[in-house]
Formats: structure tokens, sequence, C-alpha cells
């Protein structure tokens, strides 16, 4: 972890950048009267970095097809019979 002045992290941007992204460094703290006021991070894109309750329980579809098929098979599970009444 490294910590910056904000001045330094002004000067130093492109450096801190490069650093996160070749994960040298986790994260900088950005300080300004020796208080931490931000972080920089990388930023996370993609399916695998959701939150929530059902991000493991839920599957990941990759069309409505299988969308379609599980579907189906929740509404037999609730139904029973195919879903027929």
């Amino acid at each position: 972890m490294k910590t910056a002045s904000v001045f330094e992290t002004k000067t130093n941007l492109s450096r801190y950048i490069a650093a996160i992204l070749d994960k040298s460094e986790p994260y900088v703290v950005i300080v300004k009267n020796g208080k931490p006021v931000a972080r920089l991070v990388p930023f996370e894109t993609g399916a695998e970095n959701r939150i929530g309750a059902g991000k493991d329980i839920i599957p990941k579809l990759g069309s409505l097809d299988e969308f379609n098929a599980i579907d189906t098979e929740i509404e037999n599970d609730f139904w029973g019979n195919g879903g027929v009444l």
C-alpha cells in the first residue's frame, strides 16, 4: 500500500495507475494534511464481481434458451406434473 499526498498524486498519477495495473501496489491512499481522504483502486468489471445474496446461487446464463430451460424446470418443481394443473 502506497500513501501519497494530493500534490504527489497529481504529479505521479500515471505512475500510480501503472503500479496498480501491474499489481505491484494493491491501492494508493491519498492523504491531505496527514489524513486519508481517498483511495485509488483498480476498476473491476464483469459478472464475476457481482454482489448480493444470490451471486453464488443464481447461475450466469449465456442465452435466452438457457433461461427458458431453467424457467421450465422451476415451473415443473413448483407445479409438478410438467406445469399442468
